[in-house]
């Protein structure tokens, strides 16, 4: 008999990981993590970020929060400085499988094994099985994001046809030829095809389904493609360390995949921000081959109360909300949201900061925005004085009443237009 969870049964389900209890799977992943730290540790760039730090202790959420954070956006020149990988991979390239690079440039490696980057997990989730075909419209050249789909798709027992993107007359004789059930590819693509289709007389009705990535996926293209018999599925993930979240036939966020320590952090630090507010995507992956410590993704999403109707057990999340490297340019010099994140640090009092930027005339200007319970010109002055002394520019400071800046992890607005 199939047991039931939640009015689901067990083969709603990639495996029974998506459905442990929370704590169970907390305590999994921290009792791995040690010796995660210990594999990553082996490689130079790791040993040198982590001196001092004991692989036995870091057991718990307060104690990977000490760690450093890596940012993505640090990788082109750590992999320029030491490629091919920055010191940060220990096993010598024969162990992986396909070597690649992305836009940066950024080099990734693929381990050997199957569904190496995870997203085996997401293309079931949108109803994938075994026998379906798939149209994986996803880049094979160089990039990884056509194998990322395509290993996926084949550990579920699919069968892919590596289209690639691009050439839509090409990609209609393949759909009249195969009929294939699903579609993967990013969802401008997606449009572009069915828009061409329709013009041109083309018979893509066999595609029933499909799994989207890496372009913004709005409600509005979102009831388009559903209108056109199509139920798509969102995946988020990185070409560096692969599946992140994926979205569930509960349409209520995004569930965090399984065998990663998911953060969210305030922009600009590596400090978790208090449940429920918008802040930057930090991940720690369990892949002791290739492991990341605390990677920065550079965005943007917040947590969502309780599990999935679904009946996935994991952290549920907004999706993608945009960018956290707001680093801007003013008179000249650049300021970054970890320099506002300094200022906040120097006065406990203050809750959410926006520094907006603007223009005054022909000059621009800073305008520090501080949530504080107890405004008074003395505080605004000395907080004024810090945001001369961070980023070696004055601007006016603005106290406001607590919880009235926004909560969309924004720290600096660029208004100028």
């Amino acid at each position: 008999m199939t047991a039931r969870i939640t009015g689901h049964t067990m083969t709603d389900y990639y495996d029974a990981l998506e459905t442990r209890n929370p704590a169970d799977r907390e305590a999994d992943l921290f009792a791995r993590l040690p010796d995660v730290l210990r594999a990553a540790m082996k490689a130079p760039a790791y040993a040198e970020r982590l001196k001092g730090i004991d692989p036995a202790k870091v057991t718990s959420r307060a104690a990977l929060a000490a760690l450093p954070v890596l940012r993505k956006s640090d990788l082109p020149a750590l992999h320029k400085a030491a490629p091919p990988f920055g010191g940060l991979v220990s096993a010598p390239l024969g162990a992986f499988g396909r070597l690649f690079t992305s836009p940066g440039p950024i080099f990734e490696p693929q381990a050997a094994e199957t569904d190496s980057w995870g997203s085996a997990r997401a293309v079931f989730a949108a109803g994938l099985r075994s026998g379906d075909v798939v149209l994986n419209t996803f880049s094979y050249h160089l990039t990884p994001g056509g194998f990322i789909f395509d290993s996926a798709a084949r550990a579920l027992g699919c069968a892919v046809i590596p289209a690639g993107p691009g050439n839509t007359e090409q990609q209609f004789e393949l759909i009249e030829a195969y009929r294939p059930i699903a579609y993967a590819g990013t969802p401008d693509f997606l449009k572009i095809l069915l828009d061409n289709a329709e013009k041109s007389g083309r018979d893509v009705s066999s595609i029933k389904r499909a799994v989207v990535s890496g372009a913004a996926f709005p409600p509005s293209l979102q009831a388009e493609i559903k209108s056109r018999g199509i139920d798509a599925y969102q995946m988020f993930g990185t070409a560096d360390l692969g599946l992140v979240a994926f979205e569930t036939t509960a349409r209520d966020g995004m569930v965090v995949t399984e065998n990663i320590i998911f953060e969210i952090v305030r922009p600009g630090t590596g400090d978790p921000v208090p449940e429920g507010d918008v802040g930057e995507i930090v991940v720690t992956t369990l892949n002791p081959h290739h492991p990341w410590i605390r990677l920065a993704l550079g965005d943007l999403t917040a947590a969502l109360a309780g599990p999935s109707a679904s009946g996935h057990t994991n952290l549920r999340i907004k999706g993608w909300m945009g960018r956290a490297d707001q680093t801007t340019k003013v008179k000249g010099m650049f300021v970054r949201p970890e320099q506002v994140a300094e200022i906040g640090k120097r006065h406990p009092e203050l809750g959410r900061l926006r520094l907006v930027v603007a223009r005054e005339g022909e000059a621009d200007v800073m305008i520090l925005k501080a949530e504080a319970a107890k405004a008074s010109v003395a505080l605004a002055d000395a907080v004024g004085a810090t945001l001369r002394t961070v980023t070696k520019l004055g601007g006016k400071v603005e106290l406001v009443a607590s919880g009235s800046l926004p909560n969309d992890g924004k720290v600096i607005a660029d208004e100028r237009g």
